[in-house]
Formats: structure tokens, sequence, C-alpha cells
């Protein structure tokens, strides 16, 4: 029979998806996320067994808070152009707020260390398709709706629009002002036809 957690699961998980979002996978110790969580060494190996499943775990967070917030300002607004600005703007909201770091946990995970390892790099790999899935259905969407002509190649629009957020996720520490980061995104926006 399985004991019974004597600790809030959802918060443990929480707070150590900050310390990866922090430190990154390698960087984060198990002291750091013990700290974190707030929790002894029996209940973390009782609980989630093993670092690599705790980084599964906190990647699972971050897609159902930070990326589905993300994805339903991608999805609400009327068009599909107000969808993809809404999208960024949430983005640079997220950038803004002290509390968050200045870097994408999944965009962060494109590294060495994490990919390294089967479960992240299959779980890493698949979400960063999704989110290139959802731009082009949001796109694809407008296009059925004559927002966007007959001939505009969401998949290429789609691919163009994630690799300029993992680029930017990896430049942000240097372009310290919003307004430049704004201009560059409308360029792009504009250029691609939204």
């Amino acid at each position: 029979m399985p004991r019974k957690l004597e600790f809030d699961y959802d918060r443990a998980i929480d707070r150590a998806t900050q310390v990866f979002w922090k430190k990154g996978y390698s960087q984060a110790s198990l002291r750091d996320l013990l700290k974190a969580m707030r929790i002894g060494e029996g209940s973390f190996y009782n609980a989630v067994k093993s670092k690599k499943q705790l980084y599964l775990e906190c990647l699972k967070h971050y897609d159902a808070t930070v990326s589905r917030r993300r994805l339903a300002a991608l999805m609400t607004p009327a068009s599909a152009k107000e969808g993809v600005r809404a999208f960024f703007k949430s983005v640079l909201n997220d950038l803004e707020n002290p509390r968050t770091p200045r870097m994408c946990l999944l965009a962060g995970s494109l590294s060495a260390d994490v990919l390294s390892e089967r479960d992240l790099n299959h779980y890493v790999l698949k979400s960063m398709t999704a989110f290139g899935g959802y731009f082009r259905e949001r796109l694809k969407a407008g296009k059925k709706s004559g927002e966007l002509p007959k001939d505009f190649d969401e998949n290429v629009a789609a691919q163009t629009l994630v690799t300029y957020l993992l680029g930017l996720f990896r430049v942000i520490g240097v372009l310290q002002d919003r307004g430049q980061v704004e201009r560059q995104i409308e360029a792009l926006l504009r250029g691609l036809g939204l």
C-alpha cells in the first residue's frame, strides 16, 4: 500500500518548477530542489523517485500553467493576427514579471543535458512540435476565414514564429528594452503578413 504524502505535492512541484526554470536542469542541485520544495530526501524519493522524473513533472506543470495561459492568448481573440500578437504580449508580460525568470522552461530544455535523457527529450520535442502546431492551426483558420490570403503558407509562418520565439528566449537577457523587442516582433509579423 503506497504511503500517504505528508506534503502538498502540487505546491512542491510548483516550487521545484521555479528552481529548474531559474537554474536549468543540470545546475539545479538536489539540495536546491529539496529546500525549495520544503521536503526531506525520503519524501522526495518516495514521491518522485529521481531528479529526472521531477523535471518531467515540472515540465508538465509548466505546460499546464504558463504554456496554457500563452496558448489561451493565442486562441481567444477573434482574428489569427490578434491571437499571434496576444501570444507575444503574454510572453513579454511574463518576461517583465520579476517573479518569473527571463527564459521559457521549454526553450531552456533544448540543451544537451536534457535532450540526452530519452524521456525528457521525447517530452520536450513533443511540446515544441505542439507549439508549432497551435500556431499552424490558428493561421490556417485565419486563411480559411479570409483574414489571410489563400496563398499564405501557415507551415512556414508557424515554423518561423517558433524559431523566433526560441531565439528571443536565448537573447532576452541582453534585450532590456521591451519597446525594442516589440519592434522586432512587429517587424517579424509584418514580414510574415500578419
